[in-house]
């Protein structure tokens, strides 16, 4: 059985999606491990050569739930471009369900949190709000285009 797992996201620049994610969720960046003033000099003890460690002085690339309980979240770099709709994605839970909040009151608070993310570098790919439901839901795409969902 896993005991862990991390949430992997290919991307060309994962300095910029840390930057975003930390925003968008909370997290902050992966601090180097005990003993180890940065990532790069942690590398560097491990034998892996310079060329090797290109925008290593910006971190690991990952990021990490401040309270140690939620996953890690690696961005990988990677040389090819997205190109297709993501086939796995994010689910942020913004607001409490409809037994404890009104729909004006949970699409406010979401919109405000759109803007918000918006602002950040997302830009809104779909908004899901079914005329006569008490459902709404915006699609949104983070600075390299992995669509997410803000509920």
């Amino acid at each position: 059985m896993t005991t862990t797992w991390q949430l992997t996201v290919d991307c060309a620049s994962p300095e910029r999606l840390v930057e975003f994610w930390c925003e968008a969720v909370g997290y902050v960046p992966e601090p180097a491990p005990d003993g180890w003033s940065s990532w790069l000099e942690y590398w560097r003890s491990a034998g892996i050569p310079d060329e090797d460690l290109v925008g290593a002085e910006h971190g690991s690339g990952a990021i990490v739930d401040p309270e140690g309980v939620l996953p890690r979240i690696w961005f990988q770099e990677v040389p090819e471009g997205k190109t297709v709709k993501n086939r796995l994605h994010l689910d942020l839970r913004h607001t409490p369900g409809r037994d404890q909040m009104p729909y004006a009151a949970r699409r406010a608070s979401l919109e405000a949190e759109v803007e918000r993310l918006v602002a950040l570098g997302a830009a809104v790919a779909h908004v899901n709000a079914p005329v006569g439901a008490d459902y709404f839901a915006v699609t949104l795409r983070d600075p390299e285009g992995n669509e997410f969902c803000i509920v």
